[in-house]
């Protein structure tokens, strides 16, 4: 039998060779860019090595850099290499310029290394890719792949079979023993056989992959055909069917040596959470250094526009739906912190006219910062709601406590999404809980960046911000 370290071990060798090769070639970059500039690689040279290769390691894990792209597009994983180094190369400027040894190097020879360890990394995996597809165009690396069960799950799969041509799948049709009258859609699924049919192949030596892909219901029926598969060498996939797959993170996790299948939970699990954190921090400490003068300006125009405190804190529901105090801007005569929160609408007369230009701006959300580097908030995260809103949508929306699976933020996937401003119709509602939920469910680093360029971009101002 085959421990699980030994898969683990062999399961993870492949991407131990690509950081490898990243490295390896990052390296390569600079040793030649000194060798070209005609400078030596001295110890200064040695250490922002270092800086890089750490930076460029730390944040390939954040962004999956290193997760098999057997199923995914080439230009994804290169944007996903360029995007890690382009981050790794700004976390030496930044620790050059806190660290003052910028003077000691040749700025041409890092603009260099940078430009050759760009096109290396691109270099490198498109000649892998170019060999890959040139053995599957020659019918060599190719896995004969059968689906069971003519379901929306099986034409689900079936579809990203063939929109990825790099998973070098040879699809060869569905196999299925129910009527064709009780099929999900049986006008373009090309059923081959039965399901008996699709064993026999298997046993013969002719399938390499199956996908199983019948309604969980079907209980007794999965477990009759995984028994019966379990004589064969075939990979065996159960495909989840729609309840399933629009519910979970589709991750195992162990309680002893009992496996479970995650459905509700938080994103931030094990080095996710550092990741996370690591971001939330650094950037909010780069970013309230940057705002600082526009944070003198406006508590100097609160002030003088209106009577009352220049910031205020409201109640709203944190991580795990705990009790948070959130810092704002002043915007309005009054503030508001009791069991009943009127949303602000158009022409608010609660809206001093200094405070709408604030909301509009989002001006009146930069105190939030604060929050953020004292860890109740993040950056990115799903907006955080009045405590009564909280308890009034809850009961009308379905799923929507799942939205504190996370730290609520600054900014949003919803945010820059359009869905900004007053809720004033449970529709709005609904799509605003439909794309925090979506964030939750498909988080990544790299999705988190995304979202605060957006903001810069187009999600400062709105009009639907009253």
């Amino acid at each position: 039998m085959i421990n699980s370290q030994t898969f683990n071990a062999t399961s993870h060798s492949g991407s131990l060779f690509y950081r490898f090769l990243d490295s390896f070639f990052i390296t390569l970059s600079l040793v030649f860019s000194t060798s070209i500039y005609g400078v030596s690689m001295g110890l200064g040279y040695l250490s922002i090595l270092l800086i890089v290769l750490f930076a460029f390691l730390y944040i390939a894990e954040a962004f999956n850099l290193y997760r098999s792209w057997r199923a995914g597009k080439f230009r994804d994983m290169v944007a996903n290499a360029w995007g890690t180094l382009i981050l790794s190369f700004l976390a030496l400027l930044i620790f050059a310029f806190i660290f003052k040894f910028s003077e000691q190097l040749s700025r041409v020879t890092v603009t260099l290394w940078f430009f050759c360890s760009l096109i290396s990394l691109f270099s490198w995996r498109l000649c892998s890719q170019i060999y890959k597809k040139s053995r599957r165009n020659m019918g060599l690396s190719m896995r004969k792949v059968a689906i069971i069960g003519a379901t929306k799950a099986g034409e689900n799969i079936f579809q990203q079979i063939n929109t990825y041509g790099e998973l070098g799948y040879d699809c060869i049709g569905f196999f299925e023993d129910r009527k064709v009258g009780r099929l999900f859609d049986q006008g373009h699924l090309n059923i081959v056989g039965t399901i008996e049919q699709a064993i026999e192949q298997a046993k013969a030596g002719r399938l390499d992959v199956i996908f199983l892909a019948l309604p969980f219901q079907a209980e007794k029926r999965i477990a009759d055909i995984l028994a019966r598969l379990g004589d064969t060498t075939v990979d065996v996939h159960i495909v989840p069917d729609f309840l399933i797959s629009n519910l979970m993170h589709a991750r195992i996790d162990h309680v002893g040596n009992i496996d479970t299948l995650s459905v509700f939970e938080s994103p931030y699990f094990g080095f996710r959470e550092i990741t996370k954190r690591t971001l939330d921090v650094v950037a909010g400490m780069a970013i309230l250094l940057l705002i600082l003068p526009v944070l003198i300006v406006v508590s100097i125009g609160v002030k003088l526009t209106s009577k009352g405190p220049v910031l205020f804190k409201q109640d709203r529901y944190g991580l795990g739906g705990e009790l948070i105090k959130v810092w704002k801007f002043r915007s309005m005569t009054v503030q508001e912190n009791s069991d009943i929160v009127i949303q602000a609408t158009k022409n608010d007369v609660r809206v001093t006219p200094f405070g709408a230009f604030l909301r509009r701006t989002s001006l009146d959300e930069l105190p939030q910062f604060i929050n953020v580097l004292t860890g109740s908030m993040s950056i990115v995260g799903p907006r955080p709601h009045a405590v009564s809103h909280n308890e009034e949508y809850r009961k009308k929306v379905e799923f929507y406590m799942l939205r504190h699976k996370v730290k609520p933020g600054i900014t949003g996937w919803a945010q820059v999404s359009g869905y900004r401003g007053e809720t004033d119709t449970l529709d709005k509602m609904e799509k605003r809980i439909e794309y925090d939920l979506q964030y939750i469910k498909n988080w990544s680093l790299s999705l988190d960046i995304k979202i605060i360029f957006l903001t810069v971009f187009k999600g400062f101002t709105n009009k639907n911000a009253y």
